[in-house]
């Protein structure tokens, strides 16, 4: 055989752009960061997003807002359960990513994003019989009390989990019926780009979900400030930089969701983060004659 046939190739260096839309366009700045691994080796390029890039997605996630939350509860959850199958179809390249990415073993941290994609499918009809109520009034009415998604709501998402804590902040927030825009954890974004990859082959509508990486001290104020966003999960924050972005929701008065401390991605996640982003309607409907 020939030494042009033996030669050792270079494996082509692949650049991870960003979701938006259902679709996946590089930043509009043009902008690219290399991404090392836990060991400074270099994984891949990754686009850099811009302000501009978060006004789109912001205007592709309230543009999918209302179909998605005009879906029945039933539906979400086959969507939910879909993402699940298809992560449990990618769990190798998952498992080998984030080992790149954190330098550990990451086989439970894949298992346990599959299963919490699971979970959280079973509770897409079940949220408004547990967070809703009939109320007692005193006088001819019937009250009721319904959960309703908020909106769209900026993630961003948590440091030390790429996978794992981001699957545990988005489920919740596309089982309620929400929409969203988040923000990749900046050390290791790469698993959050190729889980949009399978978002993208999961009939997830495309919007629904989408996924920026770059500096995320850079993005986070404007998502923060834009008045087409309506709730905010600091979860990915840093200490410095969330007093910060608390402040400048408050100027469109955004719901921020509560931070409790550092968060176990393995342990139950209760119901939270599912009360945390809807809102509770209450009807008052007269009775009698």
């Amino acid at each position: 055989m020939s030494d042009e046939h033996t030669r050792e190739r270079l494996a082509v260096a692949k650049t991870y752009k960003l979701a938006i839309g259902g679709a996946f366009p590089r930043s509009e700045s043009g902008r690219v960061f290399p991404v090392r691994g836990a060991d400074g080796a270099f994984l891949a390029n990754a686009a850099q997003a811009s302000r501009k890039d978060v006004r789109d997605a912001v205007a592709a996630a309230r543009g999918a807002f209302g179909g998605w939350s005009g879906a029945t509860a039933y539906n979400r959850g086959q969507v939910l359960f879909r993402i699940a199958e298809v992560l449990e179809g990618r769990r190798d390249q998952f498992a080998a990513e984030l080992t790149a990415a954190t330098g550990t073993a990451a086989t439970a941290a894949v298992d346990a994003a599959i299963d919490r994609l699971v979970w959280y499918a079973g509770w897409t009809d079940k949220i408004t019989a547990v967070l809703g109520s009939a109320n007692p009034v005193a006088g001819p009415y019937f009250s009721f009390s319904v959960p309703e998604p908020t909106g769209v709501v900026g993630v961003l998402a948590p440091t030390g989990s790429p996978l794992l804590g981001l699957v545990s902040a988005v489920a919740p927030v596309i089982a309620t019926g929400c929409t969203c825009v988040v923000l990749a954890a900046e050390d290791a974004p790469l698993p959050a780009i190729t889980f949009a990859e399978v978002l993208a082959t999961s009939d997830v509508p495309g919007g629904v979900v989408n996924v920026l990486t770059g500096r995320v001290a850079e993005l986070a104020p404007w998502l923060a400030a834009h008045a087409d966003v309506n709730a905010l999960d600091l979860t990915g924050a840093s200490e410095e930089l969330r007093p910060e972005l608390e402040r400048t929701a408050a100027g469109t008065v955004k719901r921020v969701l509560p931070v409790r401390g550092t968060p176990d991605w393995y342990r139950d996640p209760g119901l939270h983060r599912l009360r945390a982003v809807t809102e509770i309607k209450t009807v008052w409907h007269p009775i009698g004659t």
